[in-house]
């Protein structure tokens, strides 16, 4: 039963008992000849005042026991001041309270849900360099360290390990610092065409070793400036052309290009040939540590977070990012930047 219904139940009780004490009084008066129905319809509305009056004071302290008992009052919509005995308000107010509660539970329990699974990611891309670095520092102690071609060939490996270490442990700082606005951004006015060559110069030597092609889909003379963080804006460049390149078709290619979305804003679009993303991972793609193709992901490195930091930045810049993708087809990348006048 709901909360709309429930709320009659003490107007119906008070209608009918009133009513049965009414019909009573009446047979009783009829029992001392008397004709009279005054005498009755008076019994009748006492009875109704005072019942009613009774029912409504009784659930009214009932409530405010449960108020006090569930911590109602310290809810910014239930206040001290907004009980009152009004049965119609405090059934709403507890009503909307309920809901707001059933909300707020489904939020904590998500949360806790996202911080487990977090924490089990952490750990996990962490303890891959860690146990590396520690069985090559124990090989080299137990006697490796004499081998002079071993030797090189451990420190060459902790020396990676090491940098992936580092690499991980700097991405999850630029994400915490973007998830918790402690970062500044520092907008100026820039061409975004030129930072985009300078991207392509960056990564022209991972590219190669897939032979995967970057460029752009047509020659820009004119300049394309808009108004944002550089530094952060080449980051999300960076990272969307690596995970074009890492899972991009060998001998495949990359596509960027740029156009006017509307008055005050420019899209730019980055597509690539490769083996592309199921729909069911789209809406779980920008999540910190989610990959795709687990064992495939962590062949090509990287902290997991790449995506993360790329629509964390955006939304920073209070702008959108998209993607659409096709398995066996290639995917699209796509986020809005701010013209700049």
């Amino acid at each position: 039963m709901s909360f709309k219904n429930k709320q009659k139940t003490p107007y119906k009780f008070a209608l009918v008992t009133a009513g049965l004490i009414g019909i009573t009084s009446y047979l009783i008066l009829l029992l001392f000849a008397s004709t009279s129905i005054i005498p009755s319809v008076l019994i009748f509305a006492i009875s109704f005042l005072i019942i009613q009056y009774r029912m409504r004071n009784f659930l009214f302290q009932r409530f405010k026991e449960l108020y006090q008992d569930l911590e109602m009052l310290d809810s910014p919509k239930i206040t001290k001041s907004s009980v009152s005995t009004d049965m119609n308000s405090l059934m709403e107010k507890i009503e909307e309270f309920a809901k707001d509660k059933k909300i707020e539970i489904e939020s904590l329990k998500s949360q806790e849900q996202y911080r487990k699974e977090f924490i089990g990611n952490v750990a996990h891309e962490l303890k891959t360099p860690i146990f590396t670095i520690q069985g090559y520092i124990s090989n080299l102690l137990d006697g490796a360290m004499d081998d002079k071609a071993l030797l090189d060939k451990y420190l060459k490996n902790t020396d990676n390990s090491i940098e992936r270490l580092i690499y991980i442990i700097k991405d999850l700082d630029l994400i915490t610092q973007l998830e918790s606005s402690t970062m500044n951004l520092n907008i100026s006015s820039f061409n975004i065409i030129d930072l985009i060559n300078n991207v392509f110069v960056q990564l022209e030597i991972k590219s190669k070793e897939k032979n995967i092609k970057l460029f752009f889909d047509k020659k820009y003379d004119e300049k394309f400036l808009v108004e944002a963080d550089k530094v952060r804006i080449e980051q999300v460049i960076t990272n969307l052309l690596v995970n074009s390149i890492n899972y991009g078709s060998k001998n495949g290619s990359t596509e960027v290009s740029i156009s006017v979305l509307k008055e005050k804003k420019f899209i730019v679009r980055m597509t690539d040939n490769g083996e592309g993303i199921s729909k069911e991972h789209l809406p779980r793609l920008f999540e910190r540590f989610y990959r795709v193709d687990v064992s495939r992901s962590r062949s090509h490195g990287g902290s997991g977070l790449g995506l993360a930091i790329v629509k964390h930045i955006i939304d920073a810049h209070n702008e959108n990012i998209f993607v659409n993708s096709e398995p066996g087809v290639g995917s699209e990348f796509s986020f809005t930047l701010q013209k700049s006048f």
